[in-house]
């Protein structure tokens, strides 16, 4: 077997290929990129921030009306190979109307990078954010990560940096977690179509998959996945918030009905959805 139950790389591909589950891809991209336009056209935004040394470590900025806002550091996914920070925009339109900063990030993909370079990245930018003297309307002692997909593998690392040795700064620098249909164990991704580029080996595998490195302590964790995903992005989410519990960590874990892996994120569209309620009654409580 190469991974559990799985025997063949088509049997993996069956899982993760999202567009032999879900078809034509464009649609839900597209969508993503329109709805993003609209909202930095519509919202007050600073857009391609440097957040450290190479030229794709760069964020936007929605920033809330109050400038003591709590902040959200949202990392977009696409399987750490593709998409931007342009394309999820939109996260900050329900977010921004709760009284909350938003703060999309972008990345180096792979194969330009490796997935450690990655990780290294979405850290930078939360040092940046608690580190900046730049005025935009946040709370530096009030933030909080969420992604989508490989953002929600993201999310989770950065939430369990060792931000004391690392980086000098407070061991509670995040203060919580929102996320949304991530992959957890990246034992079966070394098998899948985007092994390629990724070009993952046991030492990456080993070190970034969030299930092998459950952290002491931690700010709360809230995984969120599709009712209608794949069978093995629904079992990601709940191993991974299970072990995340067994070790004593605070964590929830949401089945959004009706929702498949590319719709799971459109109640950022809508200040009242569920989603939008859940991620303010994190970052409010």
């Amino acid at each position: 077997m190469l991974y559990k139950n799985f025997a063949t790389t088509e049997e993996i591909d069956a899982e993760y290929n999202l567009g032999l589950i879900l078809g034509d891809l464009d649609p839900y991209f597209n969508f993503y990129s329109s709805q993003s336009a609209a909202a930095r056209s519509d919202l007050t935004c600073s857009l391609d921030v440097p957040y450290g040394p190479t030229v794709e470590e760069t964020l936007d900025i929605f920033p809330a009306e109050n400038p003591e806002a709590p902040i959200l550091i949202f990392i977009h996914g696409g399987y750490w190979r593709r998409l931007s920070s342009k394309h999820f925009s939109f996260v900050a339109r329900g977010l921004v109307a709760h009284g909350i900063t938003v703060l999309v990030t972008d990345y180096a993909l792979c194969p330009k990078v490796t997935l450690p370079e990655i990780t290294r990245q979405s850290r930078a930018a939360v040092a940046w954010a608690r580190n900046t003297d730049k005025k935009y309307h946040g709370d530096r002692e009030r933030i909080y990560v969420a992604g989508h997909s490989a953002g929600g593998h993201q999310a989770v690392r950065v939430l369990c940096t060792n931000w004391l040795d690392d980086y000098g700064l407070a061991s509670d620098t995040i203060k919580g977690c929102y996320a949304i249909s991530g992959l957890y164990d990246l034992s079966p991704i070394r098998y899948a179509f985007v092994q390629q580029a990724l070009q993952l080996n046991d030492e990456i595998i080993q070190r970034e998959s969030p299930i092998f490195n459950i952290p002491k302590a931690a700010a709360p964790l809230i995984a969120d996945v599709g009712a209608e995903e794949s069978s093995e992005f629904r079992r990601q989410s709940a191993d991974y918030i299970k072990a995340w519990k067994n070790a004593g960590l605070r964590g929830d874990y949401f089945e959004q009905t009706d929702k498949h892996h590319f719709n799971v994120v459109d109640g950022f569209l809508d200040p009242d959805s569920d989603l939008c309620e859940r991620v303010v009654s994190m970052v409010k409580s």
